[in-house]
């Protein structure tokens, strides 16, 4: 499903933790976007929303952005190209940007580029071990 721009620059918010921008988003049914940041951080609760609910592309790309063949095939043979590309370039295809860019679809790629930065924040704040036990700051 392609959002209209004003949806994607909320979701945009959200990913940035504008907790308003959260209720804008949960207030116009779109919980399935507030669903894709813990989605994408691979929590299981928020994949299964998306599944239960049948946002089966926004779950398709949640599982292409952690390199899943399968699920970037299902994104493309589904005509869900932008999402398709999102998930590229999460995964280091800066030609998928481009391709976004070239179609009118800048706030994907900002999107994807939130989703990434909260991935490898995720990854960094689990991996340091100054963050845990004894050494907890």
């Amino acid at each position: 499903m392609l959002y209209p721009k004003e949806i994607i620059e909320k979701t945009n918010a959200w990913m940035d933790g504008d907790n308003n921008a959260k209720q804008w988003l949960q207030l116009n049914s779109y919980e399935e976007l507030v669903q894709l940041k813990e989605a994408s951080l691979n929590n299981t609760k928020a994949i299964e929303y998306l599944l239960v609910h049948k946002q089966y592309a926004l779950a398709a790309f949640v599982n292409a952005i952690w390199e899943d063949k399968k699920a970037l095939r299902i994104l493309m043979d589904k005509k869900e190209f932008h999402w398709a590309a999102m998930a590229s370039y999460i995964n280091g295809d800066t030609k998928a940007a481009s391709f976004l860019e070239k179609n009118n679809l800048k706030h994907y790629a900002e999107l994807a580029h939130k989703i990434q930065a909260n991935i490898r924040k995720d990854i960094d704040k689990r991996s340091n071990f100054f963050n845990s036990g004894p050494f907890k700051i």
